[in-house]
């Protein structure tokens, strides 16, 4: 049996909790309570195929925002630091007469990231498919971890497919939804580095007024403007920002109404360029929560979507092919997304 074929009984969110004993909202069990890959079970190989086909001119585009930018991230994170670090000299290793290394220390919440399915459970310490924060804080298990692992045995049977985060990556259509320029059209004055909630109604237009049409398996990509005014923003600017409590950005307003459209439209994943896909704080529902730990579905933070957005206006398309390679770390929380879009 196909994913496609298992998809056909894909319930809605009105729907869920599948198991009344699970938290509300969440999709535990649709794909197994051994699954691990959540909404990027979307990602078919047939999907990957159709969406190679968005690739037209080949022009690529990195999406990472360097490591570096983040120079400031309050208390409770360190910023990335580099060291060079000479390991002796004439020390013969292979051809080498010197030879150095250089070693790289980040948090990896504080660049581009996908958050994964060990970051944020539900209140009474339950993650996705029911794994625990005790199981988590006491290293019994990696599962969830961002590494990913294959389908169960008996599912990858019945499906042939060997689809895991680390092993085969995020791969399929990007859509971006460029608020950006929206706003600039449509003459809404906003602040990126403040609060500001778009509305799923906008979101709509937007990808309307660019002729896209939302398909199972999409990879939405919210261009709020964040990182562009973070990168060159006074240290103090930066400083009071964090010091806000709480700490306020831009981003997709918090609804059940977003959250119905996300499950139902089978979105395989969302990401932004700002330091979490919701605006917050949240207005009706924190999203965090039910994205991760009930749907299974990775969110992407702090992209940078400034060339992309100029690519797509230059060629007036706005889906392209998403590809996305994560750091295969055993039970890792988050990961670089190592993201790029090819048009």
């Amino acid at each position: 049996m196909s994913l496609n074929a298992m998809s056909k009984d894909h319930p809605k969110f009105s729907e869920l909790p599948l198991d009344p004993s699970h938290p509300p909202h969440s999709a535990w069990g649709l794909w197994g309570m051994d699954d691990e890959l959540g909404t990027l079970n979307h990602l078919t190989s047939e999907r990957t195929t159709e969406a190679a086909k968005e690739i037209k001119s080949g022009t690529r585009i990195g999406l990472n925002w360097a490591l570096e930018q983040m120079d400031f991230a309050g208390d409770f994170r360190q910023v990335m630091k580099h060291e060079i670090i000479e390991l002796g000299k004439n020390m013969n290793i292979g051809i080498l007469t010197e030879t150095k290394d250089d070693r790289i220390t980040f948090n990896t919440q504080t660049s581009s990231q996908w958050d994964g399915l060990r970051h944020w459970g539900f209140d009474d310490g339950r993650f996705y498919n029911g794994l625990t924060q005790e199981e988590i804080l006491g290293n019994k298990t990696s599962k969830l971890g961002i590494h990913g692992k294959s389908f169960s045995h008996a599912r990858q049977a019945q499906t042939n497919e060997n689809s895991a985060w680390a092993k085969q990556g995020i791969v399929g259509r990007g859509v971006l939804i460029d608020f950006v320029s929206y706003a600039a059209r449509k003459g809404i004055k906003y602040d990126p580095l403040d609060y500001y909630a778009i509305k799923l109604e906008t979101v709509k237009e937007i990808a309307e007024e660019c002729n896209v049409q939302f398909q199972a398996g999409d990879i939405i990509l919210l261009r709020t403007g964040f990182t562009a005014a973070f990168a060159p923003a006074a240290l103090t600017t930066k400083q009071a920002l964090m010091a806000k409590s709480p700490f306020q950005y831009p981003g997709m307003e918090s609804t059940f109404e977003v959250l119905a459209f996300l499950w139902d439209t089978k979105i395989a994943a969302v990401a932004g360029d700002c330091p979490g896909f919701e605006a917050w704080p949240p207005s009706e529902q924190a999203m965090h929560q039910i994205l991760l730990s009930g749907f299974g579905m990775p969110i992407g933070e702090l992209f940078d979507l400034e060339e992309l957005a100029k690519e797509c206006e230059k060629q007036k398309r706005w889906t392209f092919f998403f590809t996305s390679q994560v750091l295969n770390v055993k039970g890792g929380i988050a990961s670089p997304p190592n993201a790029i879009a090819i048009l």
